[in-house]
C-alpha cells in the first residue's frame, strides 16, 4: 500500500493520532509527514477531521431523516447546481447522486420531525428542479462509518409500530 493510502485509512480509523504518532506508525520522519499532512489538505485528499458522536447517550434531541429526491436536471450542468443549492442549506448534511429510482440522496437532521418536514415543504420540494421527495425517518443507528453503535445498550426506547 503507498504510503499515502496508509496514513489515510489509519486517519480514517483514528484521526485523534497526534503527527508524531502517525510519523512513528508509517515509519517517516516527523516533518515529512507534517508536510505530507498539509499538502493533502491544500489539495483536497483530506477534507476535514470528525468526530462520530452517539447523541441518543446526550440530552440533545435529534433526527436525522434520508430523502430520495427526483429532480429534472438543469441544461448545461446536468445535477450540479440543483445539488449545490441544496447542500446550501445548513440542515443538509449529505448529499449524493443516486443511480436507480430518484436522482439524490440527501441526509439532513433536526431538532424534530416537524423541523424535517418544514424543510422539506417549504425549502426543498418548492425548489424549480424538484419533481418529487420521500422522506425516510433514521428510527436506530447500527453502524456509521464503519462505527458499531451499541444496540443493546441500556436505552430501553424502543419503535412502536
Amino acid at each position: 500500500m503507498h504510503v499515502k493510502e496508509k496514513i489515510l485509512t489509519i486517519l480514517e480509523q483514528d484521526a485523534r493520532l497526534t503527527p508524531a504518532q502517525l510519523a512513528d506508525m508509517v515509519q517517516m520522519e516527523l516533518p515529512e509527514l507534517e508536510a505530507l499532512l498539509r499538502e493533502m489538505e491544500k489539495d483536497g485528499t483530506i477534507l476535514g477531521y470528525k468526530t462520530l458522536i452517539d447523541w441518543d447517550k446526550t440530552d440533545r434531541e435529534q433526527v436525522t431523516a434520508l430523502i430520495e429526491v427526483k429532480i429534472t436536471p438543469q441544461k448545461g450542468m446536468g445535477f450540479d447546481e440543483i445539488a449545490r443549492q441544496i447542500y446550501s442549506h445548513h440542515q443538509v448534511e449529505s448529499v449524493y447522486l443516486m443511480s436507480g429510482g430518484f436522482d439524490l440522496t440527501v441526509i439532513i437532521s433536526g431538532r424534530t420531525m416537524r423541523d424535517v418536514a418544514r424543510f422539506v415543504s417549504e425549502q426543498l420540494a418548492p425548489m424549480e428542479n424538484v419533481l418529487s421527495t420521500g422522506t425516510h425517518f433514521i428510527l436506530k443507528k447500527y453502524k456509521e462509518q464503519g462505527v458499531t453503535f451499541n444496540p443493546d445498550d441500556s436505552d430501553d426506547r424502543e419503535v412502536m409500530m
